[in-house]
């Protein structure tokens, strides 16, 4: 097939490098507000620089305030789009975009890549399929080795909409439950640059689910041992931990201890590359095969109220229930 791809930053080059290489993908045609680096991508991976528009398919990377239109452009011109989340800056114009994408009957996936991570994908098996008896507690982490750049933050919308909207909808797909409320709480340990936007650098969540499981989160911009994600799934039968690899970024007190011994994950792009591999074989494959979005809208938009509470909750200082987050 003919994939149009737009977006050629950090992951946007990752992803012409991927689409190039797919058995699936007869030719590529990139674009990037930035010509020079569009010619420079496709040169290294064998792609054209053209319209995105005339194609089969396209891949969305472009900076946040953009996805919103280019995500209904392609519904209105009946092309199957991957978009890199989130989809809108905010609550309202997330679900005018499902609304939309709903009525246009297009295939949207929205990009969490910790639904294709094999980790994960193997902790929801395990709990789908009764090997974990029931479930009674859920510890979720996500931890950066280091701070995003300081004129990232007033525009990344908060730890809780940037950071933890992957573990908000990682907890979604792997229980199959919805969060009711959210407790959340954040603290300024770091950069001024944080505080300035009105946002923080630590974060702590005690979330609720639909059957009354309890979920504790836990947040860093400045995790400097190394790139931690984990998410921990207690049962009565078995605990199961994704994440917890030899090269996780811990260091056992205990005499005589020696895991891990590989060298810690230096960042998100090396822990989770092989996901990101695989989301995008999902999303070609469906457009081949005709089949359901890996990761609907209606999804993003789930992760989205979870996050609008949990902000809010911060804010407010006290819990709030995912059902009062309105647009």
């Amino acid at each position: 097939m003919r994939v149009g791809l737009v977006g050629l930053g950090r992951i946007g080059a990752f992803h012409a490098a991927t689409l190039a290489a797919h058995p699936d993908v007869g030719e590529l045609v990139l674009a990037d507000a930035d010509e020079v680096r569009a010619k420079e991508v496709a040169g290294r991976v064998g792609a054209a620089t053209g319209d995105p528009f005339t194609a089969d398919a396209l891949v969305v990377a472009t900076p946040t305030a953009t996805h919103a239109a280019l995500i209904l452009r392609a519904c209105a011109a009946g092309l199957p789009v991957f978009c890199e989340k989130p989809v809108a800056p905010d609550l309202a114009e997330t679900e005018r975009v499902a609304a939309e994408a709903g009525r246009a009957g297009v295939l949207v996936h929205i990009g969490f890549q910790r639904r294709f991570d094999a980790g994960y994908a193997a902790a929801r098996r395990a709990l789908r399929g009764g090997e974990l008896g029931d479930l009674h507690r859920v510890h979720m982490l996500t931890a950066d080795p280091r701070p995003p750049a300081a004129e990232y933050i007033p525009r990344s919308g908060g730890i809780f909409r940037d950071c933890h909207i992957h573990d908000f909808d990682a907890l979604r797909w792997v229980t199959g439950r919805e969060v009711e409320s959210v407790f959340a709480i954040g603290a300024n340990r770091g950069a001024e640059f944080f505080a300035a936007a009105g946002d923080v650098d630590n974060s702590a969540a005690l979330l609720t689910l639909d059957d009354g499981t309890l979920v504790t989160m836990q947040g860093s911009r400045y995790n400097g041992a190394g790139y931690d994600v984990r998410m921990e799934l207690a049962g009565t039968r078995r605990t199961l931990v994704a994440g917890l690899d030899d090269r996780v970024p811990l260091a056992s007190a205990e005499p005589g201890a020696g895991y891990p011994p590989g060298e810690p994950w230096p960042d998100f792009g090396a822990r989770f590359e092989a996901a990101y591999v695989a989301e995008m074989d999902a999303f070609l494959r469906a457009v081949r095969d005709g089949g359901p979005s890996p990761c609907p809208v209606d999804d993003a938009l789930a992760a989205l109220r979870v996050a609008e509470a949990a902000e809010a909750s911060r804010r407010a200082g006290r819990p709030v229930r995912v059902a009062e987050v309105t647009a």
